[in-house]
């Protein structure tokens, strides 16, 4: 009867992590999809990644309930608890990541219907080339619950904050120069938000990778460098003193 009991519990922990493997997969290819959409203004792959959120969302709602009723009736303890209770926290994640490769794929036909600077569309896209590489990692880490590495990925988001401040920079001064371009620019602005927003839940995860190999909390200053708010205060003392 034990043995029963042990082999059923051990059947409900395979299913919860896999399930995270298999929505790690599918918001990595929301991501994927949403920007290569924006970048060839492909509407019908950008409506594809709007219906793909849907299945995405159901996925993190199955999950939490198994999760949960895990926890009510076999009420582990230690290591076992953190990877039921992490993988909570990460499935959370993944269906942001899925809602911001949404938001992009929402702005491709609002983009498309302006011209759009080609060196700042492949900004967003060695943009989102780090995010994407950042994602990857951090699930392959959780798959092999490498804390080390895990800690590693984390001070890589530095990385991405210094590229999406970069590109405010040159979205703020293009909109600047002409203002036909603020519809365009500010799409792209927010596009370009989302994915740096995507590098924040990958940095997430790896923090919930830590917790659950070693039951302690990652140190809490993490660096943020986001700049984007001095600058653009500086932009508009600029232009009214202009």
């Amino acid at each position: 009867m034990e043995h029963h009991i042990v082999s059923s519990y051990d059947q409900e922990l395979k299913f919860i992590l896999r399930r995270i493997s298999e929505m790690g997969g599918q918001a990595e290819r929301m991501v994927e999809q949403s920007v290569a959409a924006l970048i060839r203004s492909d509407w019908g792959l950008a409506q594809a990644v709007v219906a793909d959120d849907v299945l995405l969302d159901a996925a993190q709602r199955e999950l939490d309930e198994r999760a949960i009723m895990t926890i009510a009736k076999r009420q582990p303890m230690a290591q076992d608890l953190r990877e039921i209770v992490g993988a909570i926290r990460i499935s959370n994640d993944l269906e942001r990541i899925g809602d911001l490769g949404k938001n992009i794929a929402k702005r491709v036909i609002a983009v498309h219907e302006h011209s759009q600077p080609v060196q700042l569309v492949r900004g967003i896209e060695h943009l989102s080339e780090l995010a994407l590489g950042q994602l990857k990692d951090v699930l392959d880490a959780y798959a092999t619950r490498d804390h080390v590495r895990a800690e590693a990925i984390r001070s890589g988001d530095e990385e991405i904050d210094a590229m999406y401040t970069s590109i405010f920079r040159e979205l703020l001064t293009y909109m600047m120069e002409d203002p036909r371009n603020i519809t365009a620019c500010t799409h792209l602005l927010f596009s370009a938000k989302n994915i740096e927003r995507i590098g924040d839940h990958a940095t997430n995860i790896a923090e919930t990778i830590y917790y659950i190999k070693t039951g302690n909390q990652m140190e809490t200053d993490r660096p943020k460098g986001d700049r984007t708010t001095s600058i653009s205060d500086a932009a508009v003392s600029g232009a009214q003193s202009a």
